[in-house]
């Protein structure tokens, strides 16, 4: 499974990018971080991807885990965040007149 790698000096707005990109592409969407700062990072992008791909009529949400990871010899603890797609389907639109009022007694 490829990862998104997250730091802490990663651009939130280029990351946002990649996810809106990957959505639109159809490609899964899993992002890893290791530390306070890349996690603030990584979620900070997800709500920035959230504001690109509304309007198109999708909508992501995202779920993190825990993972053990070797870095360098080093045992690590990245907190992997997978973002699940949701497709938006416009509201019904309701058979009464736009003029039509509703009077409350």
């Amino acid at each position: 499974m490829e990862f998104l790698k997250v730091s802490s000096k990663s651009s939130p707005a280029s990351v946002a990018g990649a996810i809106a990109g990957m959505v639109k592409d159809g490609v899964p969407v899993n992002m890893q971080a290791v530390g306070a700062g890349a996690v603030n990072q990584a979620i900070k992008a997800v709500a920035i991807a959230r504001g690109f791909l509304i309007p198109t009529g999708v909508d992501i949400s995202c779920a993190p885990t825990f993972a053990d990871i070797d870095i360098n010899g080093d045992n690590r603890t990245a907190i992997r965040i997978a973002v699940y797609v949701h497709r938006l389907v416009p509201a019904a639109r309701t058979e009464s007149s736009p003029h039509e009022t509703t009077e409350l007694v």
